[in-house]
């Protein structure tokens, strides 16, 4: 098999590179490095497997040779780069989805898209289904990758009912582990490097906003999983287990063995107030559930940002 990953120097695109290869595939990972880092795939670079391309997906590709499968995870996707570069998510979104569509269907590829909770909005129900349609600020400050990626799920899903096309949706819900930008807005990381330095935890609003989050070996297992199925449909992809923010920075503190307090700023416009999978689908038709506990995942994150740290990395 061989595999088009586009984002594939991302956080989430390194792992699936990895992965991909470790169970005998072909991997070609495109990325034009704008928030993906080619330090995530060096160690891959020197397999007869893996190939790396400095690419734009917003412009057409062509590639020589067969693809089994397009992976088409790019995508800058913290919130600092909703306000930093909304017009890069709304092209990679559209004109990149609408390109790497083509691929597939040219190639004769299967095709899978990361989508995100965030095309439920600030759900008004909790946990959120794949029925569920999503409460959504088409002009608010979260609005360039939340439309993003729902224009993408239909432009997706148009491929499908047009062409035939075999593809795969993926919603991701909060997801953690090494690689992660240390300085990308996101709480697990900010909260992970600010206790490591010794400084006070930055908590938005009164804490009292929960989260889930998914260590990166399960969220993988799972996209594996659906890309190997005959599923059509949206499926959500994370930890059902909630938290409040406020009791994620004690734990990270308490594992960092940091005696850094709290400190409280003004919630920004537009963030949910809960964010929760229901993975009902993913474990009846997938067989799949985390496995990887909040306190293991976060011992492992805490490592590898310590020893990046040391080493004067990222």
């Amino acid at each position: 098999m061989k595999a088009l990953v586009t984002g594939g120097a991302g956080f989430i695109g390194s792992h699936l590179c990895d992965f991909l290869l470790s169970h005998d595939w072909e991997v070609i990972c495109l990325d034009n490095l704008l928030t993906g880092d080619a330090a995530n795939v060096e160690h891959l670079v020197s397999k007869a497997s893996f190939q790396f391309i400095k690419h734009d997906i917003t412009e057409p590709l062509s590639l020589e040779g067969d693809i089994d499968y397009v992976f088409h995870l790019a995508s800058p996707a913290s919130p600092l780069d909703f306000q930093k570069l909304p017009i890069e998510i709304l092209k990679v979104g559209s004109l990149g989805t609408l390109n790497a569509l083509e691929i597939a269907r040219k190639k004769g590829a299967k095709f899978l898209l990361a989508s995100t909770s965030e095309v439920y909005g600030d759900p008004q129900q909790s946990p959120q289904s794949e029925e569920y349609w999503g409460n959504v600020n088409p002009v608010g400050p979260r609005s360039a990758y939340d439309e993003a990626k729902r224009f993408a799920e239909a432009l997706t899903m148009a491929y499908h009912r047009r062409f035939g096309l075999d593809i795969k949706i993926v919603r991701i819900f909060n997801t953690y582990g090494p690689r992660m930008r240390k300085d990308d807005g996101r709480v697990v990381p900010t909260f992970i490097v600010q206790a490591l330095q010794g400084e006070p935890l930055t908590v938005f609003g009164d804490g009292l906003q929960t989260r889930s989050f998914c260590y990166i070996s399960d969220l993988i297992e799972g996209i594996y999983k659906l890309a190997l199925s005959e599923i059509n449909s949206p499926i959500n992809l994370g930890n059902p287990e909630e938290i409040t923010i406020r009791e994620l920075a004690q734990r990270i503190t308490k594992l960092v063995g940091s005696d850094s307090s709290l400190t409280y700023k003004p919630l920004p416009e537009g963030e949910p107030k809960m964010r929760r999978p229901d993975i009902t689908k993913a474990r009846s038709l997938l067989g799949w559930q985390p496995k990887v506990t909040l306190e293991e995942g976060l011992k492992k994150t805490i490592a590898w940002f310590r020893a990046a740290s040391q080493a004067g990395g990222s």
